[in-house]
């Protein structure tokens, strides 16, 4: 009976992780082929040319708008390329490169990422001005206060050089396939995870543990375990297996979107946060700063206006 019984726990598990991930590739796919295409187009020199002016508001080269321009429409890695090859002997310093880290930590793959959320039940607009805004207010916020403290003005060290990245189509089409592959197996584990902590009773100790943050939140316990996979390992995963909560009703969709809107502004702060701390960022500003600032802004919005009803979330989330 034992193993008759684990052989369909298992058995269930494949095939819930099965429908995260196919629903994931039906709008991972049409995302990628979308920013391929913008690529193709110029839109990243576009918009590049559209950010320069801010970027003199920030405390940053002009050059620094198409960095930005490129994180945006692809992501950070990306990015980082685009960085080396327009900043060449450009000195930066550990200030400059903590706001432009901010920049590209809150604001990247908005095409990919604004998808997933829209699937997820975050509207496009919401995420645009949730994440460009917050990023140009967090930038702002960091590089006010490192100019008035005359903080962090030694020259930044660069401590990693990302290789080229390989051109034509047929090498992004490998690449985005090896990416996409690796999902599968990633959202199985964690469902395992999520189970095995279940079974030993452990989730209930870590919703105690989040209980006082997702309070100030504003954010239902039950969205606990969805927060924490996508702010420690990225918005795609944590937005995968919240989109299976809500659809089987173990989720309101009032916690789904302010979850979304955290993992918007502060999410994968392992891997991403290295990188950006790999150009000689400041911990402090990339990760701790994020962080209060994510906090911050989603405790205001969970409570303005006051007195939201159900119904109106519903209308903000079609």
């Amino acid at each position: 009976m034992y193993v008759r019984r684990c052989a369909s726990v298992g058995w269930q598990l494949l095939r819930d992780a099965f429908f995260v991930y196919v629903t994931l590739l039906k709008v991972l796919i049409p995302a990628l082929l979308v920013v391929k295409g913008l690529e193709w187009l110029g839109a990243i020199e576009w918009l590049g040319e559209m950010l320069s002016p801010l970027m003199g508001w920030l405390g940053l080269p002009d050059a620094m708008g198409v960095v930005w321009a490129a994180t945006l429409l692809t992501n950070i890695f990306t990015g980082l390329v685009v960085f080396f090859e327009v900043a060449g002997d450009m000195s930066l310093s550990v200030a400059q490169v903590t706001v432009l880290g901010a920049l590209m930590l809150v604001g990247h793959s908005l095409p990919v990422e604004g998808a997933v959320a829209k699937r997820a039940g975050v509207p496009w607009w919401v995420t645009m001005v949730l994440r460009l805004g917050g990023a140009l207010m967090l930038g702002g916020i960091l590089h006010w206060v490192y100019a008035m403290g005359g903080l962090l003005q030694e020259t930044a060290e660069i401590a990693w050089r990302p290789a080229p990245l390989p051109e034509g189509a047929l090498a992004w089409g490998m690449a985005q396939l090896r990416t996409l592959s690796m999902i599968y197996p990633i959202i199985l584990g964690l469902m395992v995870l999520l189970a095995v902590l279940r079974h030993l009773g452990l989730e209930r100790l870590i919703h105690l543990a989040l209980a006082p943050l997702l309070r100030v939140l504003g954010i239902g316990r039950s969205a606990a375990n969805i927060t924490v996979i996508g702010f420690t390992l990225g918005l795609s995963y944590g937005a995968g297996l919240l989109i299976r909560d809500v659809d089987a009703g173990g989720m309101t969709r009032r916690d789904s979107f302010l979850a979304l809107c955290f993992l918007g502004l502060c999410h994968s702060v392992i891997e991403d946060t290295l990188l950006i701390l790999l150009l000689g960022a400041d911990l402090t500003g990339v990760l701790w700063a994020r962080w209060l600032f994510a906090c911050l802004i989603i405790a205001i919005l969970s409570r303005w206006p006051d007195g939201w009803r159900p119904e109106r979330w519903k209308r903000a989330c079609a």
